[in-house]
């Protein structure tokens, strides 16, 4: 790569469905308005506006394929969206979204575990997870050291008192996609 490249920009190759607004934004002033799908793209866990095929319904955790090639059900990506913008159906099915990617991409969420470093002399990126402090932190560098993590279940009967690992990458990334946190660990 060049020094004049550009990074290549974040794509999503799947989403996840979290609400389908047949008719578009109740508030929108047009005419006729656009039907749109929010989602949850899979691999960077980016909030999307989506403007599905003429006649497609879709389902809350529906999961749809947004790439380059023939798409089945989207037309093309609107663009990115903020938390704020999320319809009620749409903020209320973040969470089991998140958690099915979690589960669904487990070994991405052990890697963290078994691969966080320092972020500074003071910070290290575990304490980033909600409810992690030193303790917790010096606990699982010290399993990890023993042995790498296999799964979330290994992290949890490893490291005792830890919050269930799952659900504190659950609220982390929740976090990050409202915007609520500095550094960014899961989201892009």
């Amino acid at each position: 790569m060049n020094a004049t490249s550009e990074p290549k920009p974040v794509r999503e190759e799947n989403a996840i469905v979290l609400d389908h607004l047949e008719h578009g934004y109740p508030f929108e002033q047009a005419t006729v308005k656009t039907p749109i799908v929010q989602a949850l793209g899979l691999d960077h866990l980016t909030l999307l506006e989506l403007i599905p095929k003429k006649g497609v319904i879709l389902q809350p955790m529906h999961k749809v394929y947004i790439g380059e090639g023939k798409r089945e059900e989207i037309h093309h990506i609107k663009g990115k969206i903020s938390a704020e913008k999320l319809t009620a159906t749409a903020a209320n099915t973040l969470h089991e979204a998140v958690e099915d990617i979690v589960t669904a991409q487990e070994a991405r969420f052990v890697e963290f575990f078994n691969k966080a470093q320092p972020l500074s002399m003071r910070m290290h990126q575990l304490e980033l997870l909600p409810g992690v402090g030193k303790k917790h932190m010096w606990e699982v560098l010290n399993a990890r050291k023993e042995k790498p993590f296999e799964n979330l279940e290994d992290i949890k009967e490893r490291v005792k008192l830890l919050p269930d690992p799952k659900q504190l990458i659950v609220k982390r990334i929740i976090s990050e996609i409202e915007g609520k946190e500095k550094y960014r660990v899961f989201t892009s």
